[in-house]
């Protein structure tokens, strides 16, 4: 597709076509995503609907794309090859460079002839000026049906078919120019007494499709660096997995991968599919998928994604998630996805570019008549026709709807790749143009302020012994129980290398507690009411303190006596509070909700700094509260774990699901956040204030580009200041205008959020 307006006449041919019920065409990404019924229609049948148009359905096979079969079974939509596009841009690049020599020689002609009419340099002899004469026409005649060849099927299809882009435009005009030039150039003695024939325009033609091909060039190959993201992401697969099979170590491609599989990761080695450690310890550089830099430590029991790498240690992991399961697999297909569709403010530039070629056509003859009309009377028929020429071909040439349907999709494209190698998961454009305009962010407390697994936090020592020799006993007699918070004491003693001691006669009391033999001595851990029980004298005021803070105690002690108690506590994120902060400063208030008690919640709020609290609410009760928020014309974005939260993920104008890993929630939430990390909330704001900004400047410009550009090539101005548009700058201009789009849509690349 050459320009915004090329996807609107796909749009129009497809939702004609009988079985075809919606239609969506991008040009930033050149896809079309078409429901159709397939027993009335089918790719094959929708690409000859178009290809008399000039354009065809690209689905490419598996050995075009360089993939077994298998992979392009589970393979995720890529449009076209990578080496097809580069191919295409080769191309472009050798007729651009075959044409720039004559394009300079061309400016070299028409500068010595400007600055001659000034005096400032000598007219050319006669016979340098006969030898340019029969020179440029050959130029002209290369430049227009080899390098723009594009430009005349253009016109040739629009006079065939009715059907008009941006090729149209620059056809129309370049072959008057030339079409004019020629008649000129071989009946020049006839036609002398009705025109100027001492002024041709072959130096137009020649410039004009320089500069309109030099900026297609450039413009498809900034596309390419648009789409880098997606690429990379391909990139982090690997093509191998060492697999045991038979009792053996054997090296088979990542598509012969079972559920089940014992994989063998050495050191440095790319994590070929998801699954859990089944044996061995390492570091794994996560940082290509969740955006975090620091290698995370795995052991037994956890789980490790595709694409990610293993640093320094060696160990076994059972395959889980393999081919399109994977997260690697489910983050590229969530970025393409994301960078196809349409963000709700494209909807005008859409409308506007659906219109254009058509009006610019009938605004480039409507020109060429008042010249011929009016401006015959001021300045005779031979004038006027060569200033209505000129505001011809340059009302076509300047007027490009390139830059107005670029300004959307690039940005999105930009945005959303770069939001994928922060860990920010966008699921459409949509999503993306909603977060700018937040003002409130509703956060569940578990899994996303805190970190949504309990935690020794506090050891209260009421013995003579030392403090590990209390975790110690606690850990033993917990290592039985099947409770988080016996896990949370059992990690904890495991982390500090604390000693855990086989408990005999052990026995769990319902609703109270535990208790078990260690070297002989009898122990209980549990609480209060366990205490009560066993009608010990405690001052359970001591624990008042810590309760209040939305801890949990478990207290440890003898048949006599209280030894001391642990404190247990789901503990905040380390990021939370500086999150809490950096929204602040975005101007978004926070609110959290939580089904804890509320001295606790309002607690544990008060350590972040967030504005409000709610707390005792069922699923139910977030739903509530969302739509009360929203009655009040807030605009919110809840954050949530995207299970429990699901109705009010999708209440919320934006939902945000705290993605940790495997368990990544991506269909339950517009953006996820991969590693559960909140600090990444607000780099997700600030990337889609920025993308907005981005989305923003490039449609002032397109506009302002056509706006101006229109009514100077037409010769508005000239009445009044004597202004009259060159159809080389125009072409210059119009060559400027979608490059300048799309470079401003690569800023966003390197801005940091």
């Amino acid at each position: 597709m050459h320009c915004a307006s090329c996807a609107g006449i796909i749009e129009k041919t497809f939702k004609k076509t009988d079985g075809v019920g919606s239609v969506e065409v991008n040009y930033g990404t050149e896809t079309a995503k078409v429901v159709f019924d397939e027993s009335k229609t089918n790719p094959h049948h929708l690409s000859e609907k178009i290809e008399k148009l000039g354009y065809s359905l690209v689905v490419p096979d598996a050995e075009e794309m360089g993939m077994s079969s298998d992979e392009h079974a589970a393979h995720l939509g890529l449009t076209q090859s990578k080496k097809e596009k580069l191919a295409e841009v080769a191309d472009m690049r050798a007729k651009v460079i075959s044409a720039i020599p004559l394009a300079i020689l061309s400016i070299f002609v028409m500068g010595w002839d400007i600055l001659a009419q000034y005096n400032a340099v000598s007219a050319m002899s006669y016979t340098v000026e006969e030898f340019f004469h029969h020179l440029l026409p050959i130029l002209a005649t290369y430049t227009l049906f080899v390098v723009g060849k594009p430009y005349l099927l253009g016109f040739y299809r629009f006079l065939r078919y009715g059907k008009a882009n941006m090729d149209t435009l620059i056809g129309i005009g370049t072959t008057a120019a030339f079409l004019y030039s020629f008649s000129v150039t071989a009946f020049e003695e006839s036609l002398r007494p009705f025109i100027n024939v001492d002024h041709t325009y072959y130096d137009v033609t020649i410039v004009v499709i320089t500069f309109i091909a030099l900026g297609k060039y450039l413009e498809a190959r900034s596309k390419i660096k648009t789409g880098d993201a997606i690429e990379k992401l391909l990139d982090l697969q690997a093509k191998t997995a060492h697999v045991m099979r038979d009792g053996k170590e054997i090296e088979l491609s990542v598509n012969e991968v079972r559920h089940g599989d014992i994989i063998v990761i050495k050191p440095g080695a790319k994590i070929p599919v998801d699954g859990v450690i089944t044996e061995g310890a390492s570091f794994v550089d996560e940082s290509m998928v969740t955006g975090e830099p620091m290698p995370v430590q795995k052991k037994i029991g956890d789980s490790v994604v595709s694409g990610t790498i293993n640093t320094n240690g060696a160990f076994t992991f059972k395959a889980t998630k393999v081919g399109s399961e994977t997260l690697l697999a489910q983050i590229i297909k969530m970025v393409e996805e994301a960078q196809g569709s349409k963000a709700p403010i494209q909807a005008l530039a859409d409308k506007i570019s659906s219109v254009f070629v058509p009006a610019t056509l009938a605004i480039a003859f409507l020109t060429l008549g008042v010249w011929l009309l009016v401006g015959t009377g001021f300045f005779g028929f031979s004038q006027a026709l060569s200033f209505g020429l000129v505001s011809f071909v340059g009302v076509l040439v300047i007027a490009c709807p390139c830059a107005l349907g670029l300004a959307t999709p690039t940005a999105i494209i930009v945005g959303v790749g770069k939001g994928a190698k922060e860990g920010i998961l966008i699921k459409d454009a949509a999503t993306l143009e909603k977060l700018h305009k937040v003002n409130t962010v509703v956060v569940d407390k578990t899994g996303t302020i805190t970190k949504g697994k309990p935690t020794l936090v506090d050891i209260q020592n009421l013995s003579n012994q030392k403090d590990d020799e209390l975790v110690s006993i606690i850990a033993s007699l917990e290592k039985k129980s099947e409770h988080p918070i016996a896990h949370a004491i059992v990690n904890y003693a495991q982390e500090k290398n604390i000693r855990i001691s086989e408990a005999s006669d052990f026995e769990g009391i319902q609703g109270k507690g535990l208790k078990g033999k260690i070297n002989g001595t009898e122990y209980f851990a549990g609480n209060v009411k366990l205490i009560s029980d066993l009608k010990i004298s405690f001052d359970a005021a001591k624990l008042n303190v810590f309760t209040l803070q939305g801890k949990t105690p478990v207290i440890l002690a003898t048949k006599e006596k209280v030894l001391g108690f642990v404190m247990v506590a789901d503990e905040i994120k380390d990021e939370s509070k500086q999150a809490v902060s950096d929204l602040h400063k975005l101007g978004i208030k926070v609110v959290m909700l939580t089904g804890d008690d509320e001295q606790a919640a309002k607690y544990m709020a008060s350590l972040v700094g967030i504005d409000g609290v709610v707390a005792h609410v069922l699923p139910q009760d977030k739903l509530a509260k969302i739509k009360e928020l929203q009655s009040q014309g807030e605009i919110v974005a809840m954050a949530g774990d995207g299970v429990n939260d699901a109705p009010a993920l999708a209440q919320a104008d934006v939902g945000i699901a705290m993605g940790t890993g495997t368990d990544v929630a991506i269909e339950s939430a517009g953006i996820t956040l991969l590693g559960g990390d909140i600090s990444k909330l607000v780099k997700a704001v600030k990337l889609s204030r920025l993308t907005m900004r981005g989305i923003k400047q490039n449609l002032f410009w397109a506009f302002i580009y056509n706006i101006v550009g229109i009514p100077l090539a037409a010769g508005v101005f000239y009445p009044l200041f004597g202004w009259l548009l060159n159809p080389v700058f125009a072409g210059l201009a119009m060559a400027l205008s979608s490059v300048s789009v799309v470079s401003n849509s690569l800023r966003i690349k390197a801005k940091k959020i």
